[in-house]
């Protein structure tokens, strides 16, 4: 789509790629090393995708994780897709976010993406 801004990044910002999918560096990084991988082809969203496209993506995930483990040396990751507008989708072209995490960038990262917001049943470690 000629509107779509993942449908026309500019090759200088393309990080990796294979035949399906290509990594960039997230514009507004949450973290140091923030990547987004999308298909190459305009999709809305990852239910729009096909195997392929998911298997691209995720083949094209392990190789940005690698890179970004010898250029930032994260403590841990956070992996995460936003579908539709309820979950926080702005651009509706599939992307996903590729987050590093560092020791210390929040006080608390215990429950990860389960503190996207309060949960329906508290979240309690095992053990407890």
């Amino acid at each position: 789509m000629s509107d779509c801004v993942f449908c026309n990044i500019p090759a200088e910002k393309v990080i990796e790629e294979n035949s399906l999918a290509l990594a960039l560096f997230d514009k507004y990084p949450v973290n140091p090393g923030h990547v987004l991988v999308v298909p190459k082809r305009h999709v809305e969203t990852y239910f729009d995708a096909t195997l392929d496209e998911m298997d691209a993506i995720t083949r094209l995930i392990i190789k940005i994780k690698q890179k970004l483990d010898e250029q930032f040396n994260p403590d841990g990751y956070n992996i995460g897709i936003n579908v539709g507008a309820a979950a926080g989708q702005t651009i509706l072209h599939l992307h996903v976010h590729v987050i590093p995490r560092y020791l210390g960038d929040v006080p608390d990262p215990r429950g990860g993406i389960r503190r996207i917001k309060k949960s329906i049943v508290p979240y309690v470690e095992e053990g407890e």
